[in-house]
C-alpha cells in the first residue's frame, strides 16, 4: 500500500458510489465535493454506458475525464469520447452464440444503443436507471455486430453463469475482456476495456502517477484497478476475494462507503 499523497480519486458507480437502488447517498456527494474543493481531482469509471455516468458526475461536480464500459470508453464529461475500444466482431458474434441458451437474456450495447434479447427480463428496470437508456428488443442482432461497446449474458443462475463464464473466457482469450460486473451481470468488453487499462489511462490523462491513485470498487471487475492502483478500497458488502485484493476495507455501499473512505483513508493522506 502507497505512503505516496493522494492526488487522484477513481470510483466505480454501481454497488459502490450508489446504493442496490441506484440513489446517490448525499454523504457521498458532499464528501466527494468537498475533496474537489480541497483540490483533489475524482473520476468515475463504470460497466455503464456514458448516458449512465453523466448524471451521476454531474451531481458530484466532475469536470474531467471518465470511465464507462470498465474503461472502454475514456470521455469527457460534456460527452466527447477521447478513447474508444471495441468488441472484434467475430468475438462479439461468438459470445452472443454463448449466451443463446434457457435462462440467460442476452444485452447489447452498441452504437450508443442498448439491445436485447428478452425486453420482460426482470433486471430491465433497474438497468434502464443504470445505463440511462431505453432497451429496443432485437431478433436479430447481426447488424450491430460491427460496432459493439458491451455484450452482456444476464442470469441469476449462478451454476449456468459460472458455465457461462469458462465458456466465454476460454472462446474470447485475448480478443475480450470477460469479467462480472455482478453476481448476474457477465460483461464482455474489449481486451482495453478493463479497470486496470482504463485507471491507468484516467491517471495519464490527470498527470498524476500511479502510485499517487486510489480507487473504491466492489465487484470482481474492479480487482483489475485494485492491482495498479497505489490504494485499493474495497466497500464492506463486497465479496472476501474483492475485499483480500484491496489495501483497506469501507463502509457498505447502503451506508454511503465512499463517504466513509474518504473520511477514513483518503483525507488523511492528501
Amino acid at each position: 500500500m502507497t505512503e505516496t499523497k493522494i492526488r487522484l480519486l477513481v470510483s466505480d458507480v454501481d454497488g459502490t458510489m450508489v446504493r442496490h437502488d441506484k440513489s446517490l447517498p448525499e454523504e457521498n456527494v458532499a464528501a466527494i465535493r468537498d475533496l474537489r474543493a480541497r483540490g483533489l481531482p475524482v473520476a468515475l469509471i463504470s460497466a455503464r454506458p456514458p448516458e449512465g455516468i453523466v448524471g451521476i458526475a454531474s451531481r458530484l461536480g466532475l469536470k474531467g475525464p471518465l470511465g464507462a464500459f470498465n474503461g472502454g470508453i475514456i470521455f469527457e464529461a460534456e460527452g466527447r469520447e477521447l478513447v474508444t475500444h471495441r468488441v472484434p466482431q467475430v468475438t462479439a458474434r461468438a459470445l452472443m452464440d454463448i449466451y443463446a441458451r434457457p435462462k440467460v437474456t442476452t444485452w447489447l450495447f452498441a452504437g450508443g444503443a442498448w439491445l436485447t434479447s428478452d425486453i420482460e427480463n426482470h433486471r430491465t428496470p433497474r438497468e434502464i436507471i443504470s445505463s440511462g437508456l431505453q432497451p429496443r428488443a432485437l431478433a436479430d442482432f447481426a447488424p450491430w455486430l460491427g460496432q459493439v461497446d458491451k455484450v452482456v449474458a444476464v442470469c441469476d443462475d449462478d451454476d449456468v453463469m459460472d458455465v457461462i463464464e469458462k465458456i466465454a473466457r476460454e472462446m474470447a482469450g485475448v480478443t475480450a475482456t470477460v469479467v462480472r460486473s455482478q453476481d448476474y451481470y457477465l460483461d464482455a468488453t474489449a481486451p482495453q476495456a478493463n479497470k486496470g487499462d482504463g485507471v491507468a489511462k484516467l491517471a495519464e490523462l490527470y498527470g498524476v502517477p500511479l502510485d499517487a491513485v486510489a480507487v473504491i470498487g466492489d465487484q470482481a471487475n474492479d480487482i483489475a484497478m485494485f492491482r495498479r492502483a497505489g490504494l485499493a478500497i474495497a466497500m464492506g458488502q463486497a465479496k472476501p476475494a474483492v475485499q483480500a485484493a484491496a489495501h483497506l476495507i469501507a463502509a457498505s455501499n447502503e451506508g454511503a462507503g465512499v463517504a466513509d473512505a474518504i473520511a477514513r483513508f483518503i483525507l488523511p493522506r492528501l
